[in-house]
């Protein structure tokens, strides 16, 4: 499976998939005109991607800045698959970044780290 590298613009995040290395990123601000569009074939590259592991270890971060509801109802579905990845048995880890003075991006990270069962949910402030 190819790598998947996409530069930020000024509505949609940057993306370093690494397949081969078991690690993912999303950075930046995300509020694409069609996110479905925009996150379509990642998520389902993702998904192929994790349903070919066993024993893997896996590491994705978040490291958005600003996103829109839209937005959140992707990463939610993200965090869903990756916990289910986590419950076949691969060791998933998810960093969420945010900024030490942006309690919003911090609260949000807790909240979605509230539904995971099996994932490693880890909180990076940044200063």
């Amino acid at each position: 499976m190819d790598n998947i590298k996409l530069e930020p613009t000024k509505r949609s995040p940057g993306i370093d998939f690494d397949f081969s290395a078991g690690k993912f990123a999303i950075s930046g601000e995300s509020y694409p005109e069609d996110v479905n569009k925009f996150y379509g074939p990642l998520i389902q590259q993702l998904k192929e991607y994790l349903n070919g592991c066993e024993g893997a270890e896996i590491q994705f971060q978040f490291d958005l800045v600003y996103f829109n509801s839209t937005t959140a109802k992707i990463v939610m579905g993200i965090f869903e698959t990756l916990d289910e990845a986590a419950e076949a048995g691969n060791a998933v880890t998810i960093q969420w970044c945010f900024a030490a003075d942006d309690s919003n991006m911090e609260e949000l990270g807790e909240e979605f780290s509230e539904d995971l069962e099996h994932a490693k949910f880890v909180m990076v402030p940044k200063e």
